[in-house]
């Protein structure tokens, strides 16, 4: 685990980045086509980041519930009923 990437980001506008990681077997250890990217949300408050993150897990399984994660944001990760990867982040006040 240590040779891989946990993440890396490339502005490409002011509302756009493109992010990238090395997958993590045990998160996702049945990678096919269509489970190999992860649509990420970058939202404005906890509670956008908590009635999205209800919203969009209903019916699917989450990989990491929101909580405050060690590089300072209120995070978490589901994949949507339809099998589709996710992840919210909010980035706290400091």
């Amino acid at each position: 685990m240590k040779n891989r990437i946990m993440h890396v980001s490339l502005p490409i506008s002011a509302e756009t980045i493109l992010m990238g990681s090395d997958i993590m077997p045990a998160l996702s250890p049945n990678i096919i086509a269509g489970n190999n990217f992860s649509i990420s949300l970058g939202v404005n408050s906890k509670e956008e980041a908590d009635k999205l993150f209800a919203a969009l897990s209903a019916g699917g399984k989450i990989t990491m519930p929101l909580e405050v994660a060690f590089w300072g944001a209120y995070f978490g990760m589901w994949t949507d009923q339809f099998g589709i990867n996710w992840m919210v982040n909010y980035d706290l006040p400091k």
